[in-house]
């Protein structure tokens, strides 16, 4: 089956949160047997950031569209070839033209998904602005998918009309995250590897700069855009942006690695980040902010440290050992490998094909 991808970048990692995400699942989808072709706008400063080359496991289309016409005419030849053309949320320029022209060139037997990689943001702008276009054309999607957000994202979906709504979430791809040597540069009590957004700004407070003010004898490594003016700590060592290639040294080497989960994300529940995959996945120890459907994917108290509060990740530091660590680490990395990798998500996604009674997989 040829499957054509509309995201914001499969080869860049700079300010795209999803990149992992789409990753996982581009490359499992491709050990099934199927052709897959990322159209990627060349916008944003990404393609000046790459971190890999275009993959021997897709075909990557750059594209260059200034005007609707040109976009278009790239939807155009997309759609003339593929089984399944899919619009991710949050490509960052044309989403508007290309919410539409993916439907407009649909081919007879294609199928058509919206694919939102921030289903919590969507969901909100379309609920608050209901001459949004995309609102009204959900219910012409075959089906929507979502990374995460578990029953309420489903109903609130269903409330706009789509027709199916399922999420498929974050996951592993083992042979992209996975125990490595540690390195000393990333060696701490505690890392977290996190971007600054509005809507999770307040929880990295709370969870991470307010425990390192609280042990001031604990070291702490951060990294991630958008933290410089926060980053004086004695305590506290700051990469900046980390590039994907560094992840698993990066989780592998502290004693434990936070994860600090959005705002929109938490009132859903059910959304795991690709962060607690990649840790999971290197083997590391995590601490999380508690969330609703945590348990769904590792249990607490066995598999990860849940932590309701910043005083919660105080006293986990100060009980943890290194060989509690270790243990805990280890039985996450084989719940994550039995239960949550992406070829595990790209089975779920053959099925929501067959289900859908599209063409004729393999």
């Amino acid at each position: 089956m040829h499957i054509a991808f509309f995201g914001s970048s499969l080869v860049s990692a700079y300010w795209n949160g999803a990149c992992t995400y789409y990753r996982g699942i581009v490359r499992a989808l491709a050990g099934r047997g199927h052709r897959v072709t990322f159209y990627e706008p060349d916008a944003l400063d990404r393609q000046r950031h790459r971190d890999i080359p275009d993959p021997t496991w897709a075909r990557v289309v750059v594209y260059e569209a200034p005007e609707e016409a040109a976009v278009r005419r790239v939807v155009g030849v997309a759609a003339s070839a593929a089984d399944v053309v899919i619009k991710c949320s949050g490509v960052g320029v044309f989403d508007d033209i290309l919410e539409r022209a993916v439907l407009d060139a649909r081919r007879p037997g294609a199928l058509v998904i919206f694919w939102d990689v921030d289903a919590p943001a969507t969901l909100t702008r379309l609920e608050l602005e209901p001459a949004d276009g995309l609102r009204a054309l959900v219910p012409d999607y075959d089906l929507v998918l979502t990374y995460g957000g578990g029953a309420r994202v489903v109903s609130r979906y269903e409330a706009l009309g789509a027709r199916r709504c399922v999420p498929i979430y974050n996951a592993l791809d083992p042979d992209t995250h996975h125990p490595v040597p540690p390195q000393d540069r990333y060696r701490a009590d505690l890392s977290a590897l996190v971007n600054r957004l509005p809507d999770r700004e307040a929880r990295v407070e709370e969870f991470f700069f307010s425990v390192l003010e609280e042990l001031p004898d604990r070291h702490f490594v951060l990294a991630g855009a958008g933290w410089e003016d926060r980053a004086g700590a004695a305590n506290l060592r700051y990469l900046g942006h980390l590039p994907p290639a560094s992840h698993n040294a990066f989780n592998c080497s502290p004693r434990a690695v936070l994860n600090v989960t959005r705002d929109s994300m938490v009132v859903n529940g059910w959304s795991p980040a690709t962060r607690v995959f990649e840790a999971a996945g290197a083997g590391a120890c995590v601490l999380s902010d508690a969330w609703e459907g945590l348990d769904h994917f590792l249990t607490p108290g066995s598999e990860v440290i849940a932590c309701a509060s910043g005083a919660d990740v105080v006293a986990a530091l100060e009980d943890l050992d290194a060989e509690s660590a270790r243990r805990i680490g280890a039985r996450a990395r084989e719940r994550i490998l039995e239960e949550h990798t992406y070829a595990h998500r790209a089975e779920q996604f053959e099925d929501l094909l067959t289900s859908s009674q599209v063409g004729t997989l393999g």
